[in-house]
């Protein structure tokens, strides 16, 4: 019995401090979430809020309002159960006060986060922002990058976003949000639409590149392309490449998901398509002193709670909010995509 006792009483100290020991990898987790139409119920004018508004078809108003973005946040919130995210990219917010009533909600409010986003001049008024924890992230500069159309002059889409900033690994990142034209309309012409805005990208991610070949990008979005389509392989150059790689290569992490798993993040007739994707240079999938994650690192958020079941077909796919003027009561038409990177622990 004494025995007994005497073990037990060694033990306890033991394993209090392997409870308090840190992980052998720490974690900097990014995200990136197409919120579908969050608008406020704000009538701001020369905006294209008209329909999201209390006396609108739809009855937009507080409580439903204050219902999308409690979703929006407990997603967010439940991708990674270890820590909430150091980086969320979002696309379709209307301003910057959608994102300030956003980081309140809990359990967003814990990141205490601070807003990276511009105005821009999309005919909806919708824009892309960034969301940082600034106890994991400092933001050194950000600027938006326009994207214009030569053959359509008087189009308007909304801008990309350009954030660069310091990680708590101490290394310099640059991050790029984007929201690429919709398919809606001629099909060759919106598809040409999304070449351009490929091709912006990718000439600022080259000018970068050109003084920093070690460069540590995080490009992330809804492109409204698959990874196979021609502005993101050819366009971009994000390929599933992993053998005779260049420092210019950009890396898609959700190709193999769409490619072979029949993966997506939003659904059309009945059939899943992967718009929305993370995507990094090279340098991220290198093991070499500070964040880094595999080829298959990039994962789509798929719960109950996000999903709405068709009664007739039995297919589940993303709940939106509206059909038409009805309310759905669901968060969003697109799931939310992330990847946990990664930082062994030199003990």
């Amino acid at each position: 019995m004494k025995c007994s006792i005497l073990i037990f009483i060694f033990l306890v100290p033991l394993l209090s401090a392997a409870q308090e020991m840190p992980p052998a990898q720490q974690g900097f987790t990014v995200a990136f979430y197409n919120v579908e139409n969050l608008f406020d119920t704000t009538d701001d004018q020369g905006e294209g809020d008209d329909e999201y508004l209390p006396l609108s078809a739809k009855q937009w108003d507080n409580k439903k309002y204050n219902r999308k973005l409690g979703g929006i946040a407990g997603a967010l919130g439940s991708l990674n159960k270890n820590e909430l995210p150091g980086l969320i990219g979002l696309a379709e917010v209307e301003n910057r006060r959608v994102l300030d009533d956003l980081v309140r909600e809990s359990p967003l409010r814990g990141g205490k986060y601070q807003v990276a986003h511009f105005d821009s001049p999309d005919e909806r008024g919708i824009d892309v922002a960034l969301l940082y924890r600034p106890d994991e992230f400092t933001v050194t500069e950000s600027r938006p990058i326009p994207v214009t159309f030569t053959f359509a002059p008087d189009d308007r889409t909304r801008d990309m976003l350009y954030v660069k900033g310091v990680a708590d690994d101490g290394n310099q990142y640059h991050v790029y949000v984007c929201h690429w034209p919709s398919r809606s309309g001629n099909e060759r012409e919106s598809e040409m639409r999304r070449i351009v805005a490929a091709a912006e990208l990718r000439k600022d991610i080259d000018n970068i590149l050109n003084f920093e070949n070690d460069a540590r990008i995080i490009v992330m979005g809804d492109f409204n392309d698959e990874p196979t389509n021609r502005s993101l392989m050819q366009i971009l150059n994000a390929t599933n490449k992993r053998l005779n790689y260049t420092y210019r290569d950009l890396y898609n992490l959700m190709y193999d998901s769409h490619n072979t798993g029949a993966s997506g993040t939003i659904a059309w007739n009945g059939a899943w398509q992967m718009f929305d994707q993370i995507i990094v240079s090279f340098s991220l999938l290198r093991n070499s002193g500070g964040y880094y994650t595999l080829f298959e690192g990039g994962r789509v958020h798929s719960s109950d709670d996000l999903l709405q079941v068709d009664s007739q077909t039995g297919f589940r796919s993303p709940g939106r909010t509206y059909s038409g003027d009805i309310w759905n009561e669901g968060v969003s038409d697109h799931l939310p995509v992330f990847v946990v990177f990664r930082k062994d622990d030199p003990r």
